[in-house]
């Protein structure tokens, strides 16, 4: 699926949003060299610790388990611990920005792929694929969600592991509130303010503001809305079940309302 890039309504330069129809990357140039200052300085996300309850609940289920495919893996931070419970690792990011920081960090013995989880086809398969921080939350139809599950599925080796992270269901998202995050580090400045809305047609909307300085460097602002699918969790079961995989486990997420989904996918018999 093309990637195109819009103006939202209303918003200033740089701003986009993505649609069913028109798909533009959020986490692009101004984003990207930020997100580890956000989520590591600022949000205290431990990358580390994470990473060691994936491998944990990977192993358990899988003891064989040698090999690990990251979907949108932003920056690579959650692969570089990951990278220490597995033989083989590897990432696919829609972002080629984040990308691009994932590459550089993780180096050439560590294949960062660009694609969109709809579609992407890196041909060969692994014993545990991860899809996490409610990435799968950025598809936008329940067709998409099963486009998505579906190619998670092809790239799992029989009797592989499946964690998906998801995002918000309908009754946790709490819509008309206000939320704001400051991180600073090395010079580096960045203040986030966003707001929490619902789109017409039943979506979680995001309206993000930043300011960032830099010593030596200035200050810019700029503005992110995200647009992400509330789905049930009925709907997720749903496109698990389609895509092929057994029984799902709902097991307790690292935030609030967002248990993590856990799926085998069953050998083939015979």
């Amino acid at each position: 699926m093309a990637i195109t890039r819009s103006r939202y309504v209303g918003g200033n330069a740089g701003t986009t949003r993505r649609t069913a129809g028109n798909v533009a990357p959020v986490y692009d140039q101004n984003v990207a060299p930020v997100y580890d200052l956000i989520y590591g300085a600022g949000v205290g996300k431990d990358y580390a610790k994470e990473a060691g309850e994936l491998a944990a609940l990977i192993h358990e289920r899988r003891p064989e388990a040698s090999s690990l495919l990251d979907v949108a893996c932003g920056t690579g931070m959650h692969l570089l611990h990951l990278r220490e419970h597995f033989g083989a690792v590897a990432g696919v990011e829609l972002s080629p920005q984040m990308a691009e920081i994932a590459g550089a960090r993780l180096g050439p013995s560590v294949e960062i792929s660009v694609g969109d989880m709809r579609d992407f086809d890196l041909g060969r398969r692994f014993d545990a694929v991860t899809c996490l921080f409610s990435s799968i939350g950025y598809v936008q139809s329940r067709e998409e969600l099963h486009r998505a599950l579906g190619r998670l599925a092809a790239h799992l080796q029989p009797g592989g592991v499946l964690v998906v992270e998801p995002w918000f269901s309908p009754q946790a998202w709490r819509a008309g509130t206000v939320h704001d995050g400051r991180a600073e580090q090395d010079g580096r400045v960045v203040i986030r303010l966003s707001y929490s809305g619902l789109t017409e047609d039943g979506k979680s909307l995001t309206d993000m503001h930043y300011l960032y300085g830099e010593e030596g460097v200035g200050v810019r602002y700029w503005r992110d809305v995200h647009i992400m699918s509330l789905f049930t969790e009925d709907e997720y079961l749903d496109a698990f079940a389609a895509a092929g995989f057994g029984p799902v486990e709902l097991l307790p997420g690292w935030r609030e309302g967002r248990d993590r989904l856990v799926a085998i996918l069953p050998a083939v018999s015979g």
